[in-house]
Protein backbone atom coordinates (compact mmCIF):
# COMPACT_ATOMS: atom_id res chain seq x y z
CA UNK A 1 0.00 0.00 0.00
CA UNK A 2 1.15 3.39 -1.05
CA UNK A 3 1.88 6.03 1.64
CA UNK A 4 -0.78 8.34 0.53
CA UNK A 5 -3.34 5.40 0.17
CA UNK A 6 -2.34 4.74 4.04
CA UNK A 7 -2.65 8.41 4.97
CA UNK A 8 -6.52 8.58 3.56
CA UNK A 9 -7.17 5.14 4.28
CA UNK A 10 -6.20 6.06 8.17
CA UNK A 11 -7.98 9.22 7.64
CA UNK A 12 -11.40 7.69 6.77
CA UNK A 13 -11.33 5.16 9.84
CA UNK A 14 -11.01 8.73 11.98
CA UNK A 15 -13.88 10.01 10.17
CA UNK A 16 -16.17 6.96 10.71
CA UNK A 17 -14.55 6.75 14.53
CA UNK A 18 -16.35 10.21 15.08
CA UNK A 19 -19.74 9.61 13.56
CA UNK A 20 -19.84 6.37 15.45
CA UNK A 21 -18.69 7.16 19.05
CA UNK A 22 -19.86 10.83 18.86
CA UNK A 23 -16.61 12.34 19.67
CA UNK A 24 -15.27 15.89 17.81
CA UNK A 25 -12.04 17.15 17.16
CA UNK A 26 -10.78 19.05 20.04
CA UNK A 27 -10.99 22.62 18.68
CA UNK A 28 -7.81 24.40 16.50
CA UNK A 29 -5.28 25.71 18.71
CA UNK A 30 -6.43 24.49 21.87
CA UNK A 31 -8.75 26.93 22.36
CA UNK A 32 -11.26 26.41 25.34
CA UNK A 33 -15.00 25.91 23.94
CA UNK A 34 -17.77 28.60 24.81
CA UNK A 35 -19.13 28.25 28.37
CA UNK A 36 -22.41 28.25 28.80
CA UNK A 37 -24.87 30.99 29.19
CA UNK A 38 -25.67 31.95 32.37
CA UNK A 39 -22.44 30.61 34.15
CA UNK A 40 -21.74 34.35 35.37
CA UNK A 41 -23.45 32.92 38.64
CA UNK A 42 -26.12 35.60 38.51
CA UNK A 43 -28.59 33.32 36.53
CA UNK A 44 -28.75 29.60 37.46
CA UNK A 45 -28.02 27.02 35.00
CA UNK A 46 -31.81 25.43 35.87
CA UNK A 47 -34.52 26.92 37.62
CA UNK A 48 -34.70 27.17 41.17
CA UNK A 49 -37.56 25.54 42.93
CA UNK A 50 -40.32 28.03 44.42
CA UNK A 51 -41.81 26.52 47.12
CA UNK A 52 -45.01 27.69 49.10
CA UNK A 53 -44.70 29.01 52.65
CA UNK A 54 -46.49 26.18 53.80
CA UNK A 55 -44.36 23.45 52.79
CA UNK A 56 -41.48 24.81 55.65
CA UNK A 57 -43.92 23.38 58.09
CA UNK A 58 -45.35 20.92 59.58
CA UNK A 59 -49.32 20.03 60.18
CA UNK A 60 -48.33 20.74 63.55
CA UNK A 61 -47.37 24.27 63.11
CA UNK A 62 -43.23 23.59 63.60
CA UNK A 63 -40.94 24.64 60.98
CA UNK A 64 -39.25 21.56 59.15
CA UNK A 65 -35.93 21.89 58.72
CA UNK A 66 -35.40 18.54 56.20
CA UNK A 67 -37.49 20.55 53.65
CA UNK A 68 -35.67 23.90 53.95
CA UNK A 69 -32.45 22.13 53.70
CA UNK A 70 -33.35 20.46 50.96
CA UNK A 71 -34.75 23.92 49.41
CA UNK A 72 -31.33 25.32 49.47
CA UNK A 73 -29.49 22.22 48.24
CA UNK A 74 -31.73 22.59 44.95
CA UNK A 75 -31.00 25.80 44.52
CA UNK A 76 -27.20 25.23 45.40
CA UNK A 77 -27.69 22.54 42.42
CA UNK A 78 -29.22 24.97 40.48
CA UNK A 79 -26.44 27.55 40.67
CA UNK A 80 -23.58 24.41 40.28
CA UNK A 81 -22.69 25.07 43.65
CA UNK A 82 -20.32 22.77 45.27
CA UNK A 83 -21.64 20.85 48.58
CA UNK A 84 -19.17 19.65 50.76
CA UNK A 85 -19.90 17.17 53.10
CA UNK A 86 -19.84 19.52 56.24
CA UNK A 87 -22.18 21.58 54.73
CA UNK A 88 -24.78 18.18 54.99
CA UNK A 89 -23.97 18.14 58.69
CA UNK A 90 -26.18 20.51 61.82
CA UNK A 91 -23.39 22.95 61.13
CA UNK A 92 -25.51 23.75 57.64
CA UNK A 93 -28.50 25.81 59.59
CA UNK A 94 -31.64 27.31 59.14
CA UNK A 95 -33.77 29.80 60.76
CA UNK A 96 -37.58 31.01 60.57
CA UNK A 97 -36.78 33.37 63.28
CA UNK A 98 -39.75 32.34 64.71
CA UNK A 99 -42.43 33.69 62.88
CA UNK A 100 -43.83 31.21 60.78
CA UNK A 101 -42.63 32.76 57.18
CA UNK A 102 -39.64 31.24 55.68
CA UNK A 103 -40.64 32.25 52.29
CA UNK A 104 -40.17 35.47 53.21
CA UNK A 105 -38.39 35.64 56.20
CA UNK A 106 -35.61 33.33 56.49
CA UNK A 107 -32.03 31.88 56.13
CA UNK A 108 -29.44 29.54 55.93
CA UNK A 109 -25.76 29.80 57.05
CA UNK A 110 -22.51 28.18 57.64
CA UNK A 111 -19.29 29.52 59.32
CA UNK A 112 -16.23 28.08 57.42
CA UNK A 113 -14.48 29.88 60.18
CA UNK A 114 -15.21 32.08 63.53
CA UNK A 115 -11.93 32.19 65.14
CA UNK A 116 -11.48 34.39 68.33
CA UNK A 117 -7.29 33.65 70.21
CA UNK A 118 -4.59 35.21 70.44
CA UNK A 119 -1.32 34.78 68.65
CA UNK A 120 0.57 32.38 69.65
CA UNK A 121 -2.27 30.33 70.70
CA UNK A 122 -5.81 29.23 68.74
CA UNK A 123 -4.98 28.35 65.35
CA UNK A 124 -1.43 30.37 65.29
CA UNK A 125 0.35 28.18 68.12
CA UNK A 126 3.91 28.53 65.70
CA UNK A 127 3.49 32.16 66.02
CA UNK A 128 6.46 33.34 67.73
CA UNK A 129 6.53 37.25 66.38
CA UNK A 130 5.80 40.52 68.14
CA UNK A 131 2.43 40.03 68.11
CA UNK A 132 2.60 36.83 70.34
CA UNK A 133 -0.60 37.15 72.85
CA UNK A 134 -2.12 39.96 71.73
CA UNK A 135 -6.01 39.36 70.45
CA UNK A 136 -7.56 38.21 66.83
CA UNK A 137 -10.28 37.57 65.78
CA UNK A 138 -11.95 36.80 62.10
CA UNK A 139 -14.65 34.44 60.56
CA UNK A 140 -15.63 33.19 56.90
CA UNK A 141 -19.19 33.21 56.78
CA UNK A 142 -22.08 31.96 53.88
CA UNK A 143 -25.76 33.28 53.92
CA UNK A 144 -28.23 31.27 51.30
CA UNK A 145 -31.48 32.91 50.85
CA UNK A 146 -34.11 31.67 48.57
CA UNK A 147 -36.20 33.58 46.20
CA UNK A 148 -37.40 36.84 47.61
CA UNK A 149 -36.51 35.81 50.58
CA UNK A 150 -34.58 38.28 53.53
CA UNK A 151 -32.80 38.68 57.15
CA UNK A 152 -34.46 40.46 59.74
CA UNK A 153 -33.29 44.27 60.13
CA UNK A 154 -30.04 43.84 62.78
CA UNK A 155 -26.64 45.12 63.52
CA UNK A 156 -23.96 44.00 65.48
CA UNK A 157 -22.53 46.65 68.63
CA UNK A 158 -19.09 47.15 69.92
CA UNK A 159 -18.55 45.93 73.46
CA UNK A 160 -20.79 43.84 75.07
CA UNK A 161 -21.09 40.19 74.40
CA UNK A 162 -17.41 40.76 72.25
CA UNK A 163 -14.81 40.03 74.66
CA UNK A 164 -13.28 43.50 73.85
CA UNK A 165 -13.90 43.10 69.99
CA UNK A 166 -15.04 46.60 68.60
CA UNK A 167 -17.90 46.94 66.02
CA UNK A 168 -18.07 44.17 63.60
CA UNK A 169 -16.36 45.04 60.15
CA UNK A 170 -17.86 43.49 56.92
CA UNK A 171 -17.79 42.96 53.40
CA UNK A 172 -20.41 40.85 51.35
CA UNK A 173 -19.10 39.39 48.29
CA UNK A 174 -22.71 38.16 46.36
CA UNK A 175 -21.29 35.14 44.76
CA UNK A 176 -24.42 33.55 42.81
CA UNK A 177 -28.03 35.21 42.37
CA UNK A 178 -28.76 38.93 43.27
CA UNK A 179 -28.94 40.65 46.43
CA UNK A 180 -30.29 44.26 47.64
CA UNK A 181 -28.67 45.55 50.38
CA UNK A 182 -30.57 47.73 53.14
CA UNK A 183 -28.85 50.34 55.81
CA UNK A 184 -29.55 53.01 57.70
CA UNK A 185 -26.74 55.54 55.96
CA UNK A 186 -26.05 56.73 52.31
CA UNK A 187 -22.45 55.27 51.59
CA UNK A 188 -20.54 56.17 48.43
CA UNK A 189 -21.87 52.69 45.92
CA UNK A 190 -24.99 54.61 44.74
CA UNK A 191 -27.28 53.57 47.36
CA UNK A 192 -30.88 54.99 46.56
CA UNK A 193 -34.20 55.11 49.00
CA UNK A 194 -35.85 52.90 49.60
CA UNK A 195 -38.92 55.29 49.85
CA UNK A 196 -38.70 55.56 45.96
CA UNK A 197 -39.08 51.70 45.60
CA UNK A 198 -42.94 50.58 44.18
CA UNK A 199 -44.53 49.87 47.24
CA UNK A 200 -45.15 46.14 46.73
CA UNK A 201 -41.34 46.00 46.62
CA UNK A 202 -40.64 47.89 49.94
CA UNK A 203 -39.35 45.31 52.46
CA UNK A 204 -41.43 43.82 55.27
CA UNK A 205 -41.82 46.21 58.23
CA UNK A 206 -41.24 48.92 55.91
CA UNK A 207 -42.55 52.21 57.48
CA UNK A 208 -42.88 51.24 61.23
CA UNK A 209 -41.77 52.54 63.73
CA UNK A 210 -38.66 50.57 64.22
CA UNK A 211 -37.71 50.20 61.19
CA UNK A 212 -34.14 52.03 60.60
CA UNK A 213 -33.14 51.04 57.02
CA UNK A 214 -33.37 54.03 54.83
CA UNK A 215 -31.25 52.97 51.59
CA UNK A 216 -30.70 50.30 49.51
CA UNK A 217 -28.03 49.02 47.04
CA UNK A 218 -29.00 45.95 44.58
CA UNK A 219 -25.80 43.92 43.77
CA UNK A 220 -25.31 40.70 40.88
CA UNK A 221 -23.20 37.88 41.35
CA UNK A 222 -19.50 38.97 41.40
CA UNK A 223 -20.00 42.46 43.34
CA UNK A 224 -18.93 43.55 46.94
CA UNK A 225 -20.74 45.85 49.52
CA UNK A 226 -19.90 47.24 52.66
CA UNK A 227 -21.54 49.34 55.63
CA UNK A 228 -20.17 53.11 56.15
CA UNK A 229 -21.35 52.47 59.64
CA UNK A 230 -20.20 48.90 60.87
CA UNK A 231 -22.97 49.55 63.90
CA UNK A 232 -26.01 50.76 61.52
CA UNK A 233 -28.62 48.15 61.03
CA UNK A 234 -28.96 46.92 58.20
CA UNK A 235 -29.77 43.48 56.16
CA UNK A 236 -30.30 42.18 52.47
CA UNK A 237 -32.82 40.39 50.26
CA UNK A 238 -32.39 38.14 47.50
CA UNK A 239 -33.62 38.78 44.04
CA UNK A 240 -35.80 36.20 42.41
CA UNK A 241 -33.32 33.51 41.65
CA UNK A 242 -32.40 33.36 45.34
CA UNK A 243 -28.55 34.46 46.44
CA UNK A 244 -25.66 32.52 47.67
CA UNK A 245 -23.88 35.63 49.51
CA UNK A 246 -19.80 35.00 51.00
CA UNK A 247 -19.17 37.35 54.00
CA UNK A 248 -15.55 37.57 55.06
CA UNK A 249 -15.75 39.76 58.31
CA UNK A 250 -14.15 40.23 62.01
CA UNK A 251 -15.17 37.97 64.13
CA UNK A 252 -18.34 38.82 66.30
CA UNK A 253 -20.81 36.99 68.53
CA UNK A 254 -23.50 39.85 69.05
CA UNK A 255 -26.54 40.52 66.93
CA UNK A 256 -29.60 42.72 67.98
CA UNK A 257 -32.52 43.38 65.71
CA UNK A 258 -34.40 46.83 65.21
CA UNK A 259 -37.59 44.67 66.49
CA UNK A 260 -37.87 44.42 69.85
CA UNK A 261 -39.41 40.73 69.80
CA UNK A 262 -38.17 39.37 66.93
CA UNK A 263 -35.43 36.42 68.12
CA UNK A 264 -33.45 34.11 66.49
CA UNK A 265 -34.28 30.45 65.92
CA UNK A 266 -37.33 28.14 64.36
CA UNK A 267 -40.80 27.97 64.89
CA UNK A 268 -41.86 24.46 66.85
CA UNK A 269 -45.10 23.44 67.20
CA UNK A 270 -48.35 25.88 69.05
CA UNK A 271 -45.09 28.42 70.02
CA UNK A 272 -45.35 30.30 66.79
CA UNK A 273 -45.34 33.80 68.18
CA UNK A 274 -45.26 36.22 64.84
CA UNK A 275 -43.98 39.49 65.03
CA UNK A 276 -46.47 42.16 64.25
CA UNK A 277 -44.94 44.47 61.90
Amino acid sequence: MSKSAFLSLSLLCVLVLSLVTGCAAPPANNTALAPPEGNTGLAPFSPVPKLANSAFYKTNGSFDETIAKKAYYDMMKAFHYPIPDYLRTKEFWTADFKQGDFAKLGMAGIFWKNVIGKYGDVGARAYKGEFKDTSYGYLGHEIFLLPGQMLPEHNHLGNGSNKGFGPKMETWHVRHGSVEFFGEYKGPAGETAVSELPVNQRPWGYGKQWFKSKYVKKCVAGEIYSLSDPESYHFMRAGPNGAIVAEYATYHNDVKFSHPTMEFGNSQAAKITKVKQ
